[in-house]
């Protein structure tokens, strides 16, 4: 059965097809990878949400997310976080800690390089949604947020109504 479709639906599609083509999010920074540099955002945002209610005398104690911690915040499996891990801590920016008490139980924390990559990344990531507020200007670029949260909530529902079909609700 052949599919008609009017040309907004059609300028629509070709507009997403383009942001794949773009790439603009698989930039590598300081020699990571786009994915390597997620798991590196995900460290630093989990030690800063365990860093919350510390005193300051506590602070010098490290906060460590744990492998599964990191896979479940990036909704990948743990496998994956593991070789992820391995390569940022060749290159000297996460470090594993042991833990004396259960030494299957493995902290990650970030190094001084880490925490420096991670930052230039953090001011690349900002730099670039920078240079597109002052190219579509603030209105248009309040719109297009607006948009595309619309757009998310429009998939995540279409999402929710696929799983029910396919009985993942259903216990």
């Amino acid at each position: 059965m052949e599919r008609t479709t009017n040309p907004t639906e059609v300028k629509l599609m070709r507009a997403f097809m383009q942001f794949g083509r773009a790439e603009w999010h698989q930039r590598s920074i300081a020699g990571c990878k786009p994915s390597e540099i997620r798991v590196l955002f995900c460290i630093k945002k989990g030690l800063m949400a365990g860093c919350h209610g510390m005193k300051s005398d506590d602070v010098k104690t490290p906060v460590e997310l744990k492998v599964s911690d990191i896979s479940r915040l990036l909704h990948v499996t743990s496998p994956t976080v593991t070789q992820l891990l391995k390569g940022l801590e060749a290159n000297g920016l996460v470090e594993r800690h042991i833990d004396p008490t259960d030494r299957r139980s493995v902290g990650i924390t970030l190094t001084r390089k880490g925490e420096q990559v991670t930052q230039q990344a953090a001011d690349a990531f900002s730099d670039s949604f920078h240079g597109l507020m002052e190219f579509l200007g603030e209105d248009e670029s309040n719109e297009l947020a607006d948009l595309l949260f619309k757009v998310s909530r429009y998939y995540h529902e279409q999402s929710a109504v696929l799983s029910s079909w396919n009985g993942e609700d259903e216990l």
